[in-house]
């Protein structure tokens, strides 16, 4: 079945317009040709898409379906037409984000850089002081969006979604816990965890396993910077759980060892929170598919 964008367009005229004659009208074309449209997309389906014998024209069961589909479809089109027309005209607009995720600059960078070059007008920034208010932050507009993997439901804002990742163990390959094929919550009652230095509530390895668990490592040390726990984890003064797209560069290394969270692998979701009124923008839009596609190279290279 060959479906073009008018064919889409054509099925969402009618099922707005309840008619052919209004719909032509709305897209600018005789009944005549619309008629023979319909009938030929009919044909390539092999069912119909309308029941004609009501007034107004419903969707078939088939006519349901694909209008699904062009409501998917067109929004995304008509944004991304809408993008090259801003890319054209210049428009300026603000994006500052606040991260609750620390380990996020590995990829986020690299977004940002693409995004620079494609809307140099946009006045770019992160606002790391607001890190961990960064919802309330959000509501009052004094960020546009939040990196985050912990969603709260909240009146105007929308959570779109990034990608999904694993959190991994990491500890040196001296440790003990590395024979292991899989690590469980029991296994760090005797270890030093290292941690970014946030509430429990925003690390992966305590909401996932270790508080449901009623687990508490031997100890806890914060680090804020990746580099300096991936040091400590290698001297084996500790252990830690990270994104793994931040452990690409070690995970060939004969120091360290990577181990899933199991016997069930985790995988969380990353998403980027905006208020809704603000996710039909065009730069946002574009935004929000750089934080899709870019993060994913670096998994690739796991």
């Amino acid at each position: 079945m060959y479906v073009e964008l008018r064919h889409l367009r054509t099925i969402r005229a009618i099922h707005q317009a309840g008619g052919l004659a209004r719909a032509a009208e709305m897209l600018n074309m005789t009944q005549s040709a619309l008629s023979h449209q319909v009938a030929g997309l009919e044909d390539q389906a092999g069912m119909e898409l309308f029941v004609r014998r009501s007034k107004p024209m419903k969707l078939s069961s088939a006519g349901i379906r694909m209008l699904r589909a062009a409501d998917r479809i067109l929004p995304e089109i008509d944004a991304m037409e809408e993008e090259f027309r801003s890319l054209r005209s210049g428009k300026t607009g603000r994006l500052h984000i606040a991260i609750e995720c620390h380990a996020c600059f590995d990829w986020l960078f690299p977004v940002l850089e693409l995004f620079r070059h494609a809307w140099p007008e946009i006045d770019v920034d992160i606002r790391a002081g607001l890190a961990f208010d960064a919802l309330p932050a959000l509501n009052r507009e004094e960020v546009d969006l939040v990196i985050s993997s912990n969603p709260v439901e909240l009146p105007g804002i929308t959570y779109n979604p990034l990608f999904d990742y694993h959190p991994t163990f990491l500890a040196a390959a001296s440790n003990p816990l590395a024979q292991k094929a899989f690590i469980e919550a029991e296994d760090f009652r005797d270890q030093v965890l290292i941690t970014y230095p946030v509430t429990r509530d925003k690390l992966d390895i305590f909401t996932e396993l270790l508080t449901p668990a009623k687990v508490e490592p031997r100890a806890q040390r914060t680090a804020e910077l990746t580099a300096v726990i991936l040091m400590l984890v290698g001297s084996n003064r500790g252990v830690a759980v990270l994104p793994d797209w931040v452990l690409r560069d070690v995970r060939t290394s004969a120091d360290y060892v990577t181990l899933p969270l199991g016997p069930q692998v985790v995988t969380k979701r990353l998403f980027a929170a905006t208020r809704t009124e603000d996710v039909g923008k065009p730069f946002m839009a574009h935004f929000l598919r750089l934080g899709r596609s870019e993060p994913v190279k670096l998994q690739r290279d796991l």
